[in-house]
């Protein structure tokens, strides 16, 4: 299986990066990261954390950390409703500002994740990569990533894919930092880094080829 071309890079720098820069970060935004929880408590109930486990550096499964944006409204039959009726507007505002990615920091500073990376996704959607795809777990997942900042939900899972292994190939200090910058820059003016409208995105059923590398 062919690595990432960042090893020393990875090894030597990316994840003490990861740690000083999530620890930073923890502290200065503190206030912010306990009056989301506490509004979260006030209008979504608890737990006011969304726990659920994702596959990360060589598929290793591990609990990623959100702030929780639905309720657990059931019908009467207590089954839960469909997410689009338990996503709220509240729920909404956090997935647009990508207030309800914070609490992920903690797994950076775990080491579960990095700052840069390809999103985690679903444990069910192992079987279904190629192994092209798989190499998306050469390095650590992050907060943000190549596809986030390429249109994220409006790409084809493919593209999405094509765009994780492509950052796989060339992280770097450089990459890192101008994914960085672009994110921050998308959170800002509130556009593309989260859906602002859907509870779900469709999900990946697989690739019917294998890629062909030329």
């Amino acid at each position: 299986m062919k690595r990432s071309r960042g090893g020393i890079y990875c090894k030597f720098i990316k994840r003490p990066m990861d740690f000083i820069l999530s620890l930073i970060a923890i502290i200065v935004l503190s206030p912010v990261l306990m009056i989301v929880a506490i509004l979260v408590r006030t209008k979504l109930g608890s737990p006011v954390l969304f726990k659920q486990e994702r596959p990360g550096l060589n598929e290793k499964i591990f609990i990623m950390y959100k702030f929780r944006t639905m309720t657990d409204k059931t019908d009467k039959n207590g089954d839960l409703l469909p997410d689009s009726i338990r996503l709220t507007k509240f729920g909404i505002l956090l997935r647009s500002t990508s207030l309800d990615e914070l609490p992920g920091l903690f797994n950076i500073l775990k080491g579960n994740m990095s700052i840069i990376g390809p999103r985690p996704l679903l444990v069910q959607y192992l079987p279904l990569y190629n192994e092209h795809q798989k190499r998306r777990h050469n390095v650590r997942p992050g907060l943000s990533g190549l596809a986030q900042i390429n249109g994220r939900n409006a790409i084809s899972w493919e593209d999405k894919f094509n765009l994780d292994v492509k950052y796989v190939d060339n992280v770097s200090f450089i990459v890192d930092w101008k994914i960085i910058f672009l994110t921050l820059k998308k959170v800002f003016v509130r556009e593309g880094i989260n859906s602002e409208t859907s509870a779900t995105i469709e999900p990946f059923k697989g690739t019917k080829k294998e890629r062909i590398e030329i």
